[in-house]
């Protein structure tokens, strides 16, 4: 009898059986990883990423359905024509408030306001 039971101790399948319950345990673990991945190819959601936000080497990924574009920063500052639109006031709770501008209050500062007789 103690000859049968040394064999099963030996036994190289058991240890073969104990790896692949191994990659199992790790296959599952990618399949979680891959689902949670917010570029994920299986949902069809529209995703942005922002990478390095405000570095002058943030990029931006952004995918609509099953087109992704990729917009890299140049690192320079960036210029162009436009007219302010409003204001925004950070709170001191740390949110953001925007108040734009009525076209009445916008013209009262671009013209200057006609002498009082």
């Amino acid at each position: 009898m103690r000859f049968l039971e040394e064999s099963e101790a030996d036994d190289p399948i058991l240890s073969v059986v104990n790896l692949i319950d191994v990659f199992l345990v790790v296959i599952a673990a990618l399949l979680v990883a891959i689902a949670q991945n917010p570029m994920n190819p299986f949902t069809h959601d529209d995703v942005t990423i922002i990478t390095n936000p405000g570095k002058p080497n943030m990029e931006i990924v952004s995918r609509q359905g099953e087109k992704i574009v990729r917009y890299q920063a140049s690192g320079q500052v960036g210029s162009g024509d436009g007219i302010k639109a409003g204001v925004a006031y950070r709170m001191k709770d740390g949110s953001m408030v925007y108040v734009p501008e009525t076209q009445g209050a916008t013209q009262a500062q671009t013209q200057p306001e006609a002498p009082k007789p």
